[in-house]
């Protein structure tokens, strides 16, 4: 049963299977142009990640193991993108937060352990702040995305700030942002995905599809303030950093408060532009700073990873491509989106 839902041009894709005395069991669907082009832009990283990962992870003796756990991580993203309400959405968002520590602790280091309580830890907290709104939407408020009806309300307001800030959490901005560059112990391939389309952007669709329709004007300054701070540190730190891995996290990071600050500004459709377009170029970056990796024998010192042109001529051409993109060159898609995202911040502070 396919129906207009309360999200304006979204529409609720519903499935009902009948069951005995009468009951039926109900699986909405949201698909508007949003929800359908970021499941798009999923389902193409996801599977050009599983081809490069059944080259790079050949030699691994649980190869299947891990084949499994990425199809896990990709069925969690799709399914936060298309539920439409904040009861079924958990269902995605606390499987993103266990298959990512799953794939973060894959290699069984120390480094990898450790790391992997950092990004489990951070992700509970934003899984807490979640279970406590959903606590008390279950009142009696709609708990849809579309909370128009009742944006007055003082409870309303208030929710919208906790999930806003557990959306913080997923999205790594400060003070929360320790736990990307430390999930960089995750083999590459996972890498690729947490960076690109997958866990860094559950938050930044959850507080897009929040922002529609209310506007909460001191909430919305601080989205902006975050995402600045996340900004000068992520640039700073990279300056120190000489693993080559490390040093893409963070310009993660930094992309990452692009977006949040031009939601903080109230340009939803621009964010969400940069966001489809950050994730296409990151993950190409990914694949062939994985190449150069493996390549130099597993080396992640950018000191130690450099090799001639002339024997990767066309992955060094596509990191180039795909660096110059990050920059934001004219003419690339960097350019298009990142720019009218500065642009429009700087119009915001202006007003």
């Amino acid at each position: 049963m396919l129906r207009k839902g309360d999200c304006g041009s979204a529409w609720f894709l519903s499935y009902q299977v009948c069951m005995r005395e009468g009951l039926s069991l109900e699986f909405p669907v949201l698909l508007d142009t949003y929800s359908v082009l970021f499941l798009a832009s999923v389902a193409l990283i996801g599977a050009s990640v599983l081809v490069f990962s059944c080259r790079y992870m050949a030699a691994e003796k649980f190869f299947v193991r891990f084949h499994l756990l990425v199809l896990s991580f990709i069925a969690s993203i799709g399914l936060l993108i298309i539920r439409p309400n904040l009861i079924s959405i958990i269902l995605g968002w606390d499987g993103l937060g266990v298959t990512s520590y799953l794939l973060v602790i894959y290699f069984q280091s120390s480094k990898s352990y450790n790391a992997g309580i950092v990004t489990a830890l951070s992700n509970r907290v934003g899984d807490a702040l979640i279970m406590v709104a959903l606590a008390l939407l279950a009142q009696g408020l709609h708990l849809n995305f579309a909370l128009t009806g009742a944006a007055n309300a003082t409870t309303v307001k208030g929710l919208l700030v906790i999930l806003r800030i557990a959306a913080c959490t997923k999205s790594a901005q400060l003070p929360f942002s320790a736990w990307l560059p430390a999930a960089m112990a995750a083999p590459t391939p996972v890498s690729r995905l947490v960076h690109s389309s997958t866990l860094v952007t559950a938050g930044v669709y959850l507080v897009f599809r929040l922002s529609v329709g209310i506007r909460l004007r001191w909430a919305s300054l601080g989205l902006f303030f975050i995402g600045s701070l996340t900004i000068l540190m992520a640039g700073a730190a990279a300056l120190y950093e000489s693993d080559i891995k490390k040093v893409v996290a963070l310009s993660t990071l930094s992309q990452l408060g692009v977006i949040i600050l031009t939601l903080g500004g109230g340009h939803l459709v621009a964010a969400f532009f940069h966001l489809l377009s950050h994730a296409y170029f990151k993950a190409l970056l990914f694949i062939t700073v994985g190449a150069i990796i493996h390549r130099a024998g597993d080396f992640q010192d950018i000191r130690k990873t450099s090799i001639s042109p002339t024997l990767f001529p066309l992955t060094l051409a596509f990191r180039l491509g795909a660096n110059l993109s990050l920059c934001g060159l004219p003419f690339l898609s960097g350019f298009f989106s990142k720019d009218l995202c500065i642009e429009l911040s700087v119009a915001f502070v202006n007003r």
